[in-house]
C-alpha cells in the first residue's frame, strides 16, 4: 500500500517583521499653546514637541502553512490587526519581510473596498474584478454570490444604504466566491445573525477541505476554537505564544483574569481612597 504524504508549502512567511508608527505623547494644553504663541510673538526660544515613534509590532516570525486555519488573538492595541493589515499588503513592514504565495482576499472593516454609491450588485462587479476574475467569470457566479449574500433586492440599493450586517453579508459572499486561496478576516465573522455567522462558518470549513488557508483576528473564544486549530497571541506588539489553539487559549484566558483582578483592586484602592 502507498500512502501519499501532503506536501506541506508555506502560504504566508512573516521574515523579522517590525511596524512602528509615530504618535505625540504630549497633548498640550490650552495654558501651553498661549504661553507658545507669546513666546514667539516676543522672539524667544520655542521648544517643539516632536512626534514619538513606537512599535505596533517587534520581531515577528510566523510561518503558516497551505490549508492552515489560524487566529490572531491579545488584547486591544496587541498589534493583531496591524499584522493583519501588513500580510493583506495594506501596509508595508518598518523592518523585516512578508511573503505570500497564492490569490488572497481581505475582510478587514465592513464596506472596506466597496464604493458607497454603487449598488451592491455593481459593487460585485468590481471586487470581483480587483481579486482577478474576468466579466463572464463573474457573469457565471453572480447569481451564486446574491444568494449566498440574502440581500434579495436590496441588491440593487446604493451600498452606503446597508446596515453593517448588509455589508458583512456581501463582504462575504464575494471573497467566498472569487475562490480565493487565502482569507483574511478581522472580526467581521461576528457581524450579522446567527444563521448567517453559521453559514460563513460552513463555507470557512469548505475553503479549509480544498486546502485553503485562513487567517482570523477576533476576540472571541469561541469562534477561535470553533475555525481555528493554531493560535498566535501577541502582547505589546511582541509574540508571545504560537500553538495549538488548545494550548494557547488557556494561557491567555489565565492572563486574562489575573489582569482583571489587578484591575478591580486597583478600582476598589480608588474607591477607598475617595470615601
Amino acid at each position: 500500500m502507498v500512502i501519499t504524504m501532503r506536501t506541506i508549502e508555506p502560504a504566508i512567511v512573516v521574515n523579522n517583521v517590525s511596524k512602528r508608527f509615530s504618535r505625540n505623547e504630549f497633548q498640550p494644553s490650552f495654558r501651553h499653546e498661549i504661553g507658545h504663541i507669546v513666546k514667539k510673538l516676543l522672539g524667544k526660544p520655542v521648544e517643539e514637541i516632536q512626534p514619538k515613534p513606537f512599535y505596533a509590532l517587534q520581531d515577528i516570525n510566523i510561518t503558516i502553512n497551505r490549508g492552515e486555519s489560524v487566529a490572531i488573538i491579545g488584547r486591544n492595541g496587541s498589534g493583531k490587526t496591524t499584522l493583519l493589515r501588513l500580510m493583506s499588503r495594506i501596509s508595508e513592514p518598518t523592518k523585516g519581510e512578508i511573503y505570500i504565495r497564492g490569490r488572497y482576499v481581505s475582510l478587514i472593516g465592513l464596506g472596506a473596498g466597496f464604493i458607497s454609491t454603487l449598488t451592491g450588485y455593481e459593487n460585485i462587479y468590481l471586487n470581483a474584478a480587483m481579486h482577478g476574475l474576468t466579466t463572464k467569470q463573474i457573469d457565471a457566479r453572480i447569481d451564486q454570490i446574491i444568494e449566498f449574500s440574502e440581500l434579495g433586492d436590496f441588491i440593487n440599493l446604493p451600498t452606503n444604504r446597508y446596515s453593517s450586517g448588509m455589508m458583512a453579508r456581501l463582504g462575504f459572499s464575494i471573497a467566498f466566491h472569487v475562490l480565493p486561496e487565502i482569507v483574511f478576516l478581522d472580526e467581521v465573522i461576528s457581524v450579522g445573525d446567527i444563521a448567517f455567522q453559521e453559514k460563513c462558518s460552513n463555507m470557512i470549513n469548505t475553503l479549509l477541505s480544498e486546502d485553503r488557508t485562513i487567517v482570523l483576528v477576533s476576540h472571541s473564544t469561541g469562534i477561535v476554537k470553533q475555525l481555528c486549530k493554531r493560535t498566535i497571541w501577541l502582547h505589546d506588539s511582541h509574540l508571545v505564544m504560537d500553538d495549538r489553539t488548545e494550548k494557547v487559549l488557556p494561557r491567555y484566558s489565565q492572563m486574562m483574569k489575573e489582569q482583571q483582578s489587578k484591575q478591580a483592586a486597583l478600582r476598589q484602592r480608588f474607591d477607598g481612597d475617595i470615601g
